[in-house]
């Protein structure tokens, strides 16, 4: 069983630090990440645009278990439908911006709860809410424009598949495995 820990792992402690998201496919995953950018949000670099089911998480470096425990829940969840329309916040709470799901939140909670069992057991912050981060730590005034000019943003696709991300460093968020529904 992987052990979790809130603080960053030190230089070679024999942990890694993961995160389980739902990548957004093109051209809107480009689209959204270009937009944080240009805005300045300073968390966009390096994070590809995406739906968290595990945020990011302090495991053991050994993830043959997580990865065998992903698969399975891959295994038992069939493909569905998300539409993203409009945007949110969850200030004052944290200082995000998101896009909201018009579609498939059910189905988020779903695999979310599935992903987050046995090795990734683990408590989270906040209740969990499926949505695409468009900005964090902002200003109130740039997180109200992105509020704004993202207010009509709709998309939709099928969800095939999930993916095991880890951080590495400079480079971000890498995802080392890809689970198919």
């Amino acid at each position: 069983m992987s052990s979790f820990r809130t603080a960053p792992p030190t230089a070679d402690d024999g942990t890694a630090t993961i995160g389980v998201a739902i990548a957004i496919p093109e051209p809107w995953a480009t689209e959204l990440q270009e937009y944080r950018l240009r805005i300045g949000d300073p968390t966009a670099l390096g994070v590809p645009t995406h739906i968290t089911l595990i945020p990011p998480t302090v495991v053991d470096r050994e993830l043959g278990p997580i990865v065998e425990h992903l698969a399975g829940a891959a295994a038992d969840t069939e493909p569905f439908r998300v539409h993203l329309r409009g945007t949110g916040t969850f200030r004052p709470v944290s200082p995000v911006v998101f896009i909201g799901l018009a579609e498939g939140i059910s189905q988020c909670e779903a695999l979310a709860g599935a992903v987050r069992r046995g090795p990734l057991s683990v408590d989270i912050e906040f209740p969990y809410h499926p949505h695409v981060t468009v900005a964090h730590q902002m200003s109130d005034g740039d997180l109200d424009r992105a509020f704004d000019d993202l207010a009509d943003f709709d998309c939709s696709f099928e969800v095939r598949g999930f993916h095991l991300y880890v951080h590495r460093g400079a480079a971000g968020w890498v995802p080392v495995e890809t689970f198919t529904l």
